[in-house]
């Protein structure tokens, strides 16, 4: 069957960053310290800070990663399967942590923390609003089969759905994946026919 293509969708390209509770925020940074805002992201409310920290493995380290606002319930740390390898560590592919990799140490100005099990490989993944799930056919938690409409045209599989009002359409690649596809932040991709993969029972 041929493809069948919707609406192109734009590409974020998601870097090594991390996302930091308040409690850790203080840890790192000092108490009553807040983000200072670099540039705002394309995630409407969601911004890259000029602050960054570094992680630290026995086995290795990553300075100069972009700390992304405003603070979340909890800490997690979004890297590549290559920056893992740079640290010496074993990511899982997925959504979120808990259930992540430990032994990082995240590293600020005025302390660090330890990550017992907040270190990923962010899943790839799309944001969309209601209206842009209805139009694709597709609800929070589907996996779906996406085609690179630029770079090296290839087919991403297992892409994750994430459905919110608040969410702005974007196709999420780390850098590992758009490096591998051609891809980078602004290019185009499509949802491929069948339009739901679903990812088990409702």
């Amino acid at each position: 069957m041929a493809d069948t293509f919707r609406r192109a969708i734009p590409v974020g390209v998601s870097a090594r960053h991390a996302h930091l509770s308040q409690k850790d925020l203080v840890a790192l940074f000092g108490e009553g310290y807040k983000l200072s805002v670099l540039y705002p992201l394309s995630q409407p409310g969601q911004f890259a800070a000029t602050e960054t920290v570094t992680a630290k493995t026995s086995q290795g380290e990553i300075p100069g990663i972009r700390i992304l606002g405003p603070v979340r319930p909890a800490t997690q740390l979004e890297i590549s399967l290559t920056d893992a390898r740079r640290l010496g560590v074993l990511v899982p592919v997925r959504m979120a942590a808990p259930g992540g990799s430990g032994g990082v140490t995240l590293i600020g100005p005025k302390g660090e923390v330890q990550l017992a099990e907040a270190a990923i490989a962010a899943m790839r993944h799309i944001h969309m609003t209601p209206q842009d799930a209805l139009e694709f056919d597709v609800m929070e938690g589907d996996q779906v089969k996406v085609k690179a409409l630029d770079g090296r045209s290839v087919v991403f599989e297992q892409v994750l759905v994430r459905v919110n009002p608040q969410y702005s359409l974007e196709f999420h690649v780390d850098t590992d994946e758009a490096n591998a596809s051609g891809l980078r932040t602004g290019d185009k991709v499509a949802l491929i026919h069948p339009f739901r993969v679903p990812s088990g029972p409702r």
